[in-house]
């Protein structure tokens, strides 16, 4: 069974500029699928439309549909999508720099009963120890990586199915990035299905079973995840496997480059 079913969406901004064109992926339950492109690729147009955010950015969904665990969400409220088990962690945190770090994870679980609550505060400080140590302390003075595991363990606190991660490791060291990834792994092991969007390849690939390519709007390639990581256009543009790519701008146009590069041999 999908957990998400994206069917042939189309996504407009300012009723005129078309982002998505057609899109259709899939996340089965339980999975880490991951979403690759670069910047401009639709990435976290994709998650807005997900999420029902598309309308804070004057953006609609103009074809295709929605599907959380079934049932049809397209275009529906952000406090329903939440309810329905989807929660996403915005690229660059997010969080509430001037609140204290358990009031953070309090607006996080504040659609949850109490005892609920209780139960999604155990689970956050679990994974996240230096969070229950700072518990009382104000949010903007954590560390890039403590606060992104601030903004992980806000979404938590809803309790999803669905987990959004739009750019997770962006900015953060080597080290904080493979914290990251085996939290990513550790939350998945729980029960969470997970749609990553990343532009660190390898990171994403190596923990996800299923990929997705993006480009201009449109699915490109798509795939196991091994398989993708072993593919040699899929290295070039994205992984920089080889230092003879510079000033191309494209996936496809890595592809067409290396077809004349065979061709010519």
């Amino acid at each position: 069974m999908s957990i998400l079913a994206v069917n042939n969406l189309e996504v407009v901004y300012d009723d005129v500029v078309l982002v998505l064109r057609g899109l259709s992926l899939d996340v089965p339950d339980g999975a880490i699928v991951a979403i690759l492109g670069a910047n401009g690729a639709g990435k976290t147009t994709l998650l807005r439309a997900i999420t029902g955010l598309l309308v804070a950015h004057r953006g609609k969904i103009t074809k295709g549909s929605v599907r959380v665990a079934g049932t049809d969400l397209t275009g529906a409220d952000p406090a329903e999508i939440v309810r329905r088990g989807v929660s996403q962690v915005m690229e660059g945190r997010r969080i509430f720099a001037e609140m204290t770090v358990e009031d953070n994870l309090r607006a996080g679980g504040h659609t949850r009963k109490r005892g609920e609550y209780r139960e999604s505060v155990t689970r956050v400080f679990d994974l996240f120890p230096v969070l229950a140590e700072r518990r009382g302390s104000t949010a903007g003075y954590l560390s890039g990586g403590e606060q992104q595991q601030l903004a992980i363990g806000r979404a938590l606190m809803a309790r999803p199915r669905l987990l959004l991660l739009d750019e997770p490791s962006l900015g953060l060291a080597p080290r904080l990035v493979e914290q990251v990834r085996d939290i990513v792994v550790q939350i998945n092991g729980q029960g969470t299905s997970v749609l990553l969007v990343e532009q660190n390849a390898v990171m994403a690939l190596s923990i996800a079973s299923f990929g997705y390519v993006l480009e201009v709007g449109k699915v490109v390639r798509d795939g196991p995840a091994a398989d993708l990581l072993d593919d040699e256009d899929i290295r070039e543009f994205y992984l920089g496997a080889t230092s003879d790519n510079a000033g191309r701008r494209s996936f496809a146009d890595v592809k067409s480059y290396r077809r004349k590069k065979r061709w010519s041999a």
